[in-house]
């Protein structure tokens, strides 16, 4: 398995990409690894077998889990007037909840399969449940920011718009125009978003006291002191953990390799999926870089918040989309939404650039 500051010489094999029951989800913050993240071998060749470094580590991540639900319970309490503690709890739960599911799916010869794939599908419907609050929250947040931004006497002609070409008075009618419709597209996006949070909210409490969690609480709680090896791993050479790693490796530079070019119309929407998957896939190398070096790969980090600073404007845009297409909306409200829609998609553009100044295996973006 080679660091991120190792260059390939050969394309990336074209493995079959994971599903969607990896844990992750739409968690808008940085999915911080745990520790301290040297980008160092800490595991001795001769030490890298399952009961040696992937039963430890599922076990340590299970540990968080019930640690991180135990502190929810706590803060999230009537009396309790902790509400980020119970957010910052919430959090911590779905990152193990991640790292427990991605090393599922990727050791996944290495352990019972029936199991490991029982528990990876409950972790990724719970931990997609607990994100939805907290994206609603944070594209309302990034929604009024922008548009406040946009709207302002600071308004920069070029964001979104060709300056050449342009009149002053163009631009001070665009700006008048959509100085006119910005708060009211504003109030509607609070409305509609407000209302879905409600909603993610009341489901993930639902969730939460319901017998399917308690049961995935149990078998986490299970995890602790057993994790269900395949029969005849005790005792296997490293290549059982490594072969994987390198798998998981490959996938990602090939799904990186195979990105559009940086030349392509940033307002082409079906270009999304494919960088939604290099996020996923990110995601899935670092659990891997976790469990078989022992630590963080540091220079993956930048690359990653790209990406999820990518997939936040994506999702930004098509809610100022799906917004503008409310029934007997003021034409000043849709002008408004339309110009938050550009905005943001050129958001998704500038992440994308982003993401190519810092992806770190550089012959992936320019393979054949």
């Amino acid at each position: 398995m080679r660091r991120p500051d190792q260059q390939t010489t050969t394309r990336p094999t074209t493995d079959p990409a994971p599903g969607t029951g990896t844990g992750a989800d739409a968690d808008a913050t940085v999915d911080a690894p745990p520790g301290k993240g040297e980008d160092q071998d800490r595991h001795p060749a001769g030490d890298l077998t399952t009961e040696a470094v992937l039963a430890p580590y599922l076990r340590g991540q299970a540990a968080d889990f019930l640690r991180s639900l135990r502190l929810h319970h706590e803060h999230s309490a009537p009396a309790d007037a902790g509400g980020h503690d119970a957010a910052a709890a919430t959090r911590a739960l779905r990152r193990a909840a991640r790292r427990i599911s991605g090393s599922l799916h990727t050791f996944r010869a290495a352990l019972d399969p029936h199991w490991a794939d029982q528990l990876r599908a409950e972790l990724a419907w719970l931990s997609g449940v607990l994100a939805r609050e907290h994206a609603y929250a944070n594209r309302l947040t990034r929604l009024v920011e922008a548009l406040h931004q946009l709207s302002g006497p600071a308004l920069p002609a070029a964001r979104g718009a060709r300056a050449g070409g342009e009149t002053a008075a163009s631009d001070a009618q665009g700006r008048a125009a959509l100085g006119v419709g910005a708060a009211r597209a504003g109030a509607l996006l609070e409305r509609r978003l407000t209302l879905a949070r409600t909603r993610s909210h009341s489901a993930a409490l639902q969730a939460l006291g319901s017998s399917r969690f308690h049961a995935v609480a149990d078998a986490v709680a299970l995890l602790v002191s057993d994790v269900p090896l395949a029969p005849g791993t005790t005792g296997r050479t490293p290549e059982a953990l490594l072969e994987p790693a390198e798998r998981a490796e490959q996938r990602l530079l090939a799904a990186v390799a195979a990105l559009p070019p940086a030349d392509t119309e940033p307002y082409n929407e079906a270009q999304d999926a494919a960088w939604h998957q290099a996020r996923l896939l990110l995601r899935l190398h670092r659990y891997a870089h976790e469990v078989v070096l022992g630590g963080a790969a540091p220079a993956l980090a930048s690359c990653g918040h790209a990406l999820d600073l990518h997939r936040d404007a994506v999702e930004a845009a098509a809610a100022a989309a799906a917004a503008a297409r409310t029934p007997r909306i003021a034409p000043a409200t849709a002008y408004a939404l339309g110009v938050l829609h550009a905005d943001q998609r050129h958001e998704v553009e500038a992440a994308r650039a982003v993401f190519r100044e810092t992806w770190p295996y550089a012959t992936a973006l320019t393979a054949p």
